[in-house]
């Protein structure tokens, strides 16, 4: 797994489109699993592929108290 730099506001990055997933691989398992690292990392509780500069629709998320049940969203608001 690989911790992404994070990208914050006012970039430009984070203005782009993502497109949607058509299928679910192991490059879009791998991302997921990286998003978590990297959320993990910088103590959030959330982070879209966006904010990575991975313009796909993918969206990781752990609001437990424990921080042991991530969540994997993809394609939201289909």
């Amino acid at each position: 797994m690989t911790k992404l730099a994070i990208w914050s506001i006012p970039t430009p990055v984070l203005r782009k489109t993502a497109k949607r997933v058509e299928s679910v691989d192991d490059a879009v398992r791998q991302l997921a699993a990286d998003l978590l690292e990297t959320m993990y990392a910088a103590k959030g509780v959330g982070l879209a592929a966006t904010q990575v500069d991975v313009h796909r629709r993918v969206i990781v998320l752990d609001v437990s108290d424990e921080r042991n049940q991530p969540m994997i969203f993809i394609n939201p608001n289909s």
